[in-house]
């Protein structure tokens, strides 16, 4: 199953290739020097140094250092996590799929951890979340076909979706050095036939109407 992006975090429209090129010089100096300093606290002037550009054409690119940052993150997944050439939704098994997710986490986990931390965290779980949650509105449609009003889809979507990032958050910010994508696979794994017998036994708004 592919990510749909989001009419707010979709990949925005072609852009002249030296606009193109100055935008990844500067998400990439962004990357590096985040991971570099282990915090996103770090001065504009600097970034602009880095990727050979000047500070003004960094704020026309993106407006504030934020707004770099957000964008930076989120280029990296989808350049690595949801569009890298090892990343098949159609035959990837959903264990392969969780372990690419974790493997990229820690592998870019210097990256992460100050994102998660820093001043833009609150603007990257939004967006991050709004990636996932198709995908598990999906899933409960699955589970439960048409009996459920859109408006519950969407809560239980947003609710299994906030659950995994909260775990997945913390493993990323909290978990000893150095990260253990597989331990953490098989973490995430052993929860899945417990969420969803717990789904499977929970009565729905229509069977408990029917029983009335």
């Amino acid at each position: 199953m592919k990510l749909e992006f989001p009419e707010s975090s979709a990949p925005a429209p072609p852009l002249d290739r030296r606009v193109r090129r100055t935008r990844s010089a500067l998400m990439r100096a962004t990357i590096d020097l985040v991971t570099e300093r282990g915090t996103t606290a770090v001065p504009v002037s600097e970034i602009a140094e880095a990727a050979d550009v000047s500070r003004q054409v960094l704020y026309q690119q993106f407006g504030d250092r934020d707004a770099l940052l957000l964008q930076a993150a989120l280029d990296l997944a989808r350049r690595e996590l949801l569009e890298g050439a090892a990343y098949d939704p159609d035959t990837m098994t959903e264990r392969a799929g969780v372990l690419a997710m974790a493997r990229h986490f820690a592998e870019h986990r210097g990256f992460y951890r100050p994102m998660l931390t820093g001043s833009c965290a609150f603007a990257l779980n939004k967006t991050l979340t709004e990636l996932i949650i198709p995908v598990n509105r999906e899933v409960v449609r699955q589970k439960y076909g048409n009996h459920l009003a859109p408006e519950l889809v969407d809560d239980l979507a947003t609710f299994l979706t906030g659950g995994a990032s909260a775990v997945v958050n913390t493993w990323i910010v909290e978990g000893e050095e150095p990260l253990d994508p597989e331990a953490f696979t098989d973490r995430l794994m052993r929860m899945t036939p417990v969420v969803t017998a717990a789904m499977g036994r929970s009565t729905t708004p229509h069977q408990e109407e029917r029983r009335r």
